[in-house]
């Protein structure tokens, strides 16, 4: 079998589903493939730059939809065809990951082959920033998009490359940048989530989600990584050799080198309870 053919194929989160709201008929050109979703779609943390506010949105969260539902709410808040431009306010609300699976989804609409990536890029305040792109193949290689940089976004960066086909050294998969720590080229603590989450754990954490989303898990339960502790932050050796298997083959099965969620469900409610909410 064609070994592209996995990622020709929608999964639960990538497929459009039958609602009025739908892929067919769009672009096949990745530039304008990216000024759709841009259309649609607004950051939760880049709100204020686009002259709005949390209030005049219905919800904002950072939760990563399936694309079906994400649809939904799109067309909840406009109707018209997904590739007219909404207004600010009648975008929803999503993260990196949002726009890097809205464009792997449309991609997949036309028959080619498109994955979610989890990694890190360079064009952001941190130098190494914990961040989601979308790879496409297209003339015999995998070729990165970032659908998140728009007219408003990519200014502020000042991005001086093309979204829809990021040069080499912009965007690294986690699995890559797991390998330059382990060998001493580069400073784990380079790598990360803003300052609050740095260094070889916070890599483990990306070359798992990066696993992951290429075996159909775009979510899994490593987001919770933000409910880590001090001794989640310790990796034992044990860890750190898993780790390399999994960033050397991050297509492979997930089946072949299961991985333990780095902050276990009960500890999760447990955690929530004492918060006096619900865990989501």
């Amino acid at each position: 079998m064609d070994e592209l053919q996995r990622w020709r194929r929608h999964n639960p989160m990538s497929d459009p589903g039958a609602g009025p709201l739908g892929f067919d008929g769009l672009p096949a050109d990745v530039t304008a493939l990216c000024r759709v979703v841009q259309g649609v779609l607004i950051h939760s943390d880049w709100i204020a730059a686009y002259g709005a506010s949390e209030a005049e949105f219905q919800t904002v969260s950072r939760e990563t939809l399936p694309l079906a539902a994400r649809l939904g709410q799109i067309g909840e808040a406009d109707p018209r065809p997904l590739a007219l431009e909404r207004a600010t306010y009648k975008r929803a609300v999503g993260t990196c990951r949002d726009y890097a699976l809205m464009l792997c989804g449309m991609l997949r609409q036309q028959g080619v082959p498109a994955r979610v990536r989890c990694g890190f890029a360079t064009y952001f305040r941190k130098e190494w920033e914990d961040h989601w792109i979308c790879e496409y193949w297209r003339d015999g290689h995998w070729n990165k998009a970032d659908a998140q940089l728009d007219k408003v976004i990519a200014p502020r960066l000042d991005i001086d490359f093309d979204p829809a086909d990021l040069p080499d050294g912009k965007f690294i998969t986690a699995g890559e940048a797991w390998r330059r720590c382990r060998s001493g080229e580069a400073d784990p603590a380079i790598f990360g989530h803003g300052e609050a989450a740095t260094g070889l754990w916070f890599v483990r954490v990306n070359v798992v989600r990066d696993h992951h989303s290429l075996n159909g898990r775009e979510t899994s339960e490593w987001d919770t990584w933000r409910q880590a502790t001090a001794a989640h932050r310790v990796l034992s050796e044990a860890e750190c050799l898993q780790a390399d298997g999994i960033a050397a083959h991050p297509e492979a099965p997930i089946d072949a080198a299961p991985v333990q969620p780095l902050v276990p469900p009960w500890s999760r409610a447990e955690e929530a309870a004492r918060q006096g909410g619900m865990y989501s």
